[in-house]
């Protein structure tokens, strides 16, 4: 029995109501397409804001007239099945085109089908052949540990469509041809050093997502412990909500 795909799997997330706007990381992502970068890489451990800031980015690209779609796929654990994987990576970029990859749904059901690879191989001919523009972000890429996902990957950077971006967050560096896109300038990051929360953006978070009202040298002493950690500042802002709320009270 064929499991049925989630579709919630391939949809961008929404937009969180409370947002800190970070334009200076925007702006970089939006210098990966200038520059046609093959891939934008976001990783830093957890609670950085790294699918936070993919999700504003896509959602303006979507709404800031640039004409270039997007689409998203997010990975869990049982997407290390090379079968599965590929059942979603066409999911997600028929997003873009209903028409890609449609042989390759069929053919994955057969009983003997071709290698991952060989797939991966003619999904990259349909793509390039249309020419589109578009960027794909793969979300949790750290929950992959099969090595067959990694090539399938590596396979599709090495011979990326030329309109193709692909964005893929993780919490640690994926092993994938990093210092080969690095060295012939394919390859955009954005890591925990930048996602950290400037003193600028550490006062908008704590006043107007958190509501708390604190004095300049409070705001700076709580980026300096937490060194711009989004979590981090979330969890102290949390604690003084609770002591403020105390003092109401009283």
């Amino acid at each position: 029995m064929v499991m049925p795909l989630l579709t919630t799997k391939v949809n961008i997330p929404p937009l969180r109501p409370s947002l800190v706007p970070r334009p200076r990381l925007l702006q970089k992502l939006d210098q990966g397409l200038r520059e046609g970068c093959w891939l934008m890489l976001v990783s830093a451990p957890a609670g950085y804001g790294k699918t936070t800031l993919v999700t504003e980015w896509l959602h303006g690209l979507k709404t800031g007239g640039t004409g270039r779609a997007s689409t998203w796929l997010s990975l869990d654990q049982g997407d290390n099945d090379p079968a599965r994987f590929l059942a979603y990576l066409v999911a997600a970029l028929q997003k873009i085109d209903r028409e890609w990859g449609q042989a390759i749904q069929s053919v994955l059901q057969s009983p003997q089908p071709p290698s991952p690879t060989t797939l991966v191989a003619a999904l990259i001919n349909q793509v390039a052949a249309d020419g589109f523009e578009f960027v794909l972000a793969l979300d949790d890429y750290h929950l992959i540990t099969a090595p067959i996902i990694h090539d399938m990957l590596s396979l599709l950077l090495h011979n990326t469509p030329p309109r193709m971006h692909l964005v893929v967050i993780s919490r640690a560096d994926p092993p994938l041809p990093l210092s080969r896109l690095r060295a012939c300038g394919g390859l955009i990051e954005i890591r925990a050093g930048d996602l950290r929360f400037t003193v600028e953006e550490t006062t908008v978070f704590l006043s107007k997502v958190m509501g708390l009202d604190l004095v300049p040298q409070q705001v700076e002493a709580l980026e300096a412990r937490t060194e711009g950690w989004v979590a981090g500042l979330q969890l102290a802002a949390l604690s003084l909500q609770t002591l403020q709320h105390g003092d109401d009270v009283t």
